[in-house]
C-alpha cells in the first residue's frame, strides 16, 4: 500500500515538473512573441509619432505662411491714408507708388491689385513690379474673392488660387478707415498674393524642419504630404516631404541587443510584471467606469444627482470661496418634444449641456438632474448677477439642429452655502428660488431667501385653512347690485367671495389664485354657486350672478355640476348668469366653447367680466355668443385721470352695441361717471356709488325699502 502511494506521489511530481516545464516553453514561446509584437509596434508608433509632428510643423508652415499675409493685407487695407487715396482721381498712381512698386522685390507679397467698388474694375495691378491681368492670372475665383471681402471688416479673406503658373495665396480686404465710417454700400478692395515657389518652401522647410518639402499636383507615394485647397474646398496641390523614420532608425541600432536577449527567466519576470500591470489598469479602468457611470447622466454626459450631491460634499472642506448653486429650467422644452419628437429634444438637451459647462470660466460642474432641469455650482469671486446673465445669454439666440430653428428660454434659481446646510438642503433652497421664477413669468433669475420658506409655510397654512373654510361654510358670499341705468332700480346681483377669519379678512386676490393653484378653485366654485342661489331664490325677478375661473370652466364636468345644483335648488336657469375673463377664451377654447354651448341651452347667460384690460377679438366675442358685456373698472376711472377716457370709453360700448350684446359697467363711484356711461349706451351700472357689496340680510333689507317707496 505504501509503495503504490509513493508511485502516485511520483507520478504525480513527474506529471508536475512535465506541466511546468511545458509552461516554461509556452510561456517562453507566448513572451517571445509578444516581445517581438511590442518591438515591431514601437517602431511604427515612433514613425507615426515623428510623422504626426512632421504634418502639424507642415500646417503650422502653411498657417504661418497665411498670417504673414493676412497680417501685411490688415496693415495696409486699414489705413486711414489709403481709404481717402482710393477715392480720389489719384488712386492708381497712389496705389502704385505704395504697393505695384514695392512688389517687384518684397519679400512679403509678389503682387498687389487695387479693384473698385463695383467688384470687378481694376484701378491697380502689378505683379513683380509689373502690370498684370488678375482676372487672366487667377481666374474667376479672383473676382469671387474680391466680392466675398467687399464688406468691411478686421480681418481679410484669404485663400490658396490655382495660376497660370501654379499656386498662390492671396489675401483681400476692403480698404477701409481704421475707425468706423459712415455706411458705404460697397468698398475699394486691395488684394495681396505671395506665390508659392522654390523660396518660399524652402523658407517653410527651414522654419519648420520639413527636408525636402516640395510642392506637387499630387501625392507623391511613400511620402507624407498636406494638401492645399481653394475657396471651394478643392484640393489644388499637395506639400509633399519624405517620412524621416525615426523608429525604423533605431530598431536597427537595437536589433543585435534584442537578438541576443533570449533569456527566457528574464522574458517571463518583466512578461509577468507587464500583465499584472496591464491587468491592474484595466480594473482600474472598470471601476472608474462603473463610478463615471453611477454619478453621471448618459444623455448629456454630465453629472447626475447623486453626482451633484457627492461633489457638493466634496465642497464641504473650509474654503474661502463658498459654492453657489443654480438650477436652470428650460422653457418651452416641453413644445420643442410635441413638436419635433424626441430625438430633436435629446439633441437639445445635449447642446444646451455643452453650453452650460462652458457657460463662465468660474462654473466648476453642470449637472443634468431630469428631463430639462439643469445645475451648475459655482466657485469663485465673480456676481452671482454675472453667472445668470451668462446663463441667460445663451438663449438669446435659437438653437439650430438639423435644419431647425428652435428657441428656449430659461428660468434660474441661485442658492449660496450658508454657514453648514447640507448639499440636500442647498438643493432644495435652489429648487424654492427656481420655483419662485417660473412663477414670475420665466426667463427670470431669482436668488432663494429665507421670506420664500416662510411664504411656502404661510401659504401651506392657508390652504388648510382654506380648505376648512370651503367645508364648514366659512366663506360666504357678499351681493353688490346691479343697476339699471335708465330707472335706477336694482335688476340683478352680482356674488362675490368673502373670506372672514379670526384675525380678519382674506382678500379673493389672496385666496382665490390660490385655490386655483391648490386644487380647490371646483369646490369653492359648487360652494360659492350654491350659497348665491340659496338666497337669491328669495328674491324673485333678480337676475343673479356668478363668477366662474378659467379653471372651472375648463373642467369638462363643470356643466353638469352648475346643471345639478339648478335642478336641486329648483332655480330657473334664465336668472342665472356666469362671469367670465377673457383669459378662458386663450387658454382651452375648445373646452370651454362646449361647456358654453351645454350651459347655454338650458337656459344661463354668459357675460364677458372685465372687457377692455385684455386680448378678446371681435370674432371671440362672435364665436362665443356672449349675452352680456362688462366693462372693466380700469377704463371708468380713466374719465377722471385721460382726457381722452371718454373717447376710449364710448367707443368700446359701440363696439359692443354693433354686436348686439348689452353692456354693464363696474366700478362707478360718482355722477358724472354714471352720467357718462348712461349717455354712451350702457344699460346696467355697477359700483359703490350705487352700493357696495352686501350681505344676503342687507339686500333683502334695501329690496324692502325699495319696495316700500
Amino acid at each position: 500500500m505504501s509503495s503504490n502511494l509513493a508511485a502516485r506521489h511520483v507520478r504525480t511530481q513527474t506529471s508536475s515538473i512535465i506541466a511546468t516545464t511545458v509552461c516554461f516553453i509556452v510561456v517562453a514561446l507566448v513572451l517571445t512573441g509578444l516581445m517581438a509584437h511590442v518591438v515591431a509596434t514601437m517602431t511604427r508608433s515612433a514613425n507615426e509619432i515623428d510623422d504626426a509632428r512632421a504634418s502639424r510643423a507642415a500646417r503650422a508652415a502653411v498657417a504661418a505662411f497665411v498670417a504673414r499675409l493676412s497680417g501685411t493685407t490688415t496693415d495696409n487695407a486699414i489705413w486711414d491714408d489709403a481709404y481717402s487715396a482710393v477715392s480720389s482721381p489719384t488712386a492708381a498712381d497712389w496705389a502704385y507708388e505704395n504697393w505695384g512698386k514695392t512688389s517687384e522685390d518684397y519679400a512679403l507679397y509678389d503682387g498687389a491689385i487695387v479693384t473698385g467698388p463695383d467688384g470687378s474694375s481694376i484701378v491697380s495691378a502689378y505683379a513683380k513690379g509689373k502690370p498684370f491681368q488678375p482676372g487672366t492670372f487667377f481666374g474667376e475665383a479672383f473676382y469671387q474673392q474680391i466680392n466675398a471681402a467687399a464688406a468691411p471688416a478686421k480681418a481679410p479673406v484669404i485663400n490658396f488660387i490655382k495660376t497660370e503658373s501654379g499656386i498662390a495665396l492671396i489675401a483681400s480686404q476692403a480698404i477701409q478707415p481704421f475707425e468706423a465710417a459712415a455706411e458705404v454700400p460697397k468698398f475699394s478692395v486691395l488684394s495681396f498674393y505671395k506665390a508659392f515657389t522654390s523660396e518660399v518652401l524652402d523658407t517653410l522647410s527651414n522654419e519648420h524642419e520639413l527636408e525636402g518639402l516640395s510642392l506637387e499636383t499630387t501625392p507623391k507615394p511613400g511620402f507624407l504630404n498636406t494638401p492645399i485647397t481653394d475657396m471651394k474646398g478643392a484640393v489644388i496641390g499637395y506639400l509633399v516631404w519624405p517620412s524621416k523614420a525615426p523608429g525604423s532608425a533605431v530598431f536597427q541600432q537595437v536589433y543585435p541587443y534584442l537578438a541576443a536577449s533570449t533569456v527566457v527567466l528574464s522574458l517571463f519576470l518583466i512578461g509577468v510584471l507587464l500583465v499584472g500591470a496591464s491587468e491592474a489598469r484595466r480594473l482600474r479602468q472598470l471601476a472608474q467606469t462603473a463610478r463615471f457611470e453611477a454619478s453621471h447622466d448618459s444623455l448629456s454626459g454630465l453629472l447626475n444627482r447623486q453626482g451633484l450631491l457627492r461633489l457638493l460634499e466634496d465642497l464641504e472642506s473650509p474654503d474661502p470661496s463658498s459654492p453657489r448653486l443654480y438650477l436652470v429650467d428650460l422653457d418651452g422644452f416641453k413644445a420643442v418634444n410635441d413638436a419635433w419628437g424626441h430625438a430633436v429634444g435629446d439633441d437639445l438637451i445635449r447642446i444646451v449641456s455643452n453650453a452650460l459647462m462652458t457657460s463662465h470660466p468660474e462654473v466648476l460642474a453642470a449637472a443634468r438632474l431630469g428631463g430639462d432641469e439643469f445645475a451648475l455650482v459655482h466657485v469663485g469671486g465673480a456676481a452671482r448677477e454675472e453667472i445668470e446673465e451668462a446663463i441667460l445669454a445663451l438663449f438669446a439666440e435659437p438653437f439650430k439642429i438639423d435644419g431647425r430653428t428652435i428657441e428656449v428660454g430659461a428660468s434660474i434659481g441661485a442658492a449660496a452655502r450658508d454657514g453648514d446646510i447640507s448639499p440636500l438642503e442647498l438643493l432644495r433652497r435652489a429648487d424654492m428660488a427656481l420655483y419662485r421664477a417660473k412663477a414670475n413669468g420665466k426667463g427670470q433669475a431669482v436668488e432663494y431667501d429665507p421670506e420664500l420658506d416662510r411664504e411656502r409655510i404661510r401659504v401651506a397654512e392657508l390652504e388648510g385653512l382654506l380648505k376648512n373654510a370651503i367645508g364648514s361654510g366659512a366663506i360666504e358670499a357678499a351681493f353688490q347690485p346691479l343697476v339699471s341705468a335708465s330707472t335706477g332700480a336694482v335688476t340683478g346681483l352680482e356674488a362675490l367671495a368673502r373670506w372672514k377669519t379670526a384675525t380678519g379678512n382674506v382678500s379673493p386676490e389672496i385666496f382665490i389664485p390660490l385655490a386655483e393653484r391648490c386644487g380647490l378653485i371646483d369646490a369653492l366654485g359648487v360652494h360659492m354657486l350654491r350659497t348665491s342661489i340659496g338666497h337669491a331664490k328669495s328674491w324673485p325677478g333678480l337676475t343673479l350672478s356668478v363668477n366662474v375661473s378659467p379653471i372651472q370652466l375648463c373642467n369638462p364636468e363643470f356643466a353638469a355640476q352648475v346643471i345639478a345644483i339648478l335642478q336641486e335648488l329648483d332655480f330657473d336657469p334664465n336668472r342665472l348668469t356666469l362671469e367670465i375673463t377673457e383669459g378662458v377664451l386663450m387658454t382651452n377654447p375648445d373646452q370651454a366653447r362646449r361647456s358654453i354651448d351645454q350651459l347655454k341651452r338650458v337656459g344661463i347667460k354668459f357675460a364677458l367680466d372685465d372687457f377692455g384690460c385684455g386680448y378678446a377679438s371681435i370674432g371671440a366675442l362672435r364665436q362665443f355668443g356672449f349675452d352680456r358685456m362688462k366693462i372693466d373698472r380700469s377704463l371708468v376711472s380713466a374719465l377722471d385721470v385721460t382726457t381722452n377716457g371718454a373717447d376710449i370709453l364710448r367707443a368700446t360700448i359701440s363696439l359692443a352695441t354693433a354686436l348686439q350684446i348689452p353692456v354693464t359697467a363696474e366700478g362707478i363711484e360718482n355722477s358724472r361717471q354714471a352720467a357718462i356711461l348712461r349717455d354712451a349706451g350702457c344699460d346696467q351700472l355697477q359700483g359703490y356709488m350705487l352700493g357696495k357689496p352686501m350681505s344676503a340680510c342687507d339686500i333683502s333689507n334695501r329690496l324692502r325699502e325699495e319696495s316700500a317707496a
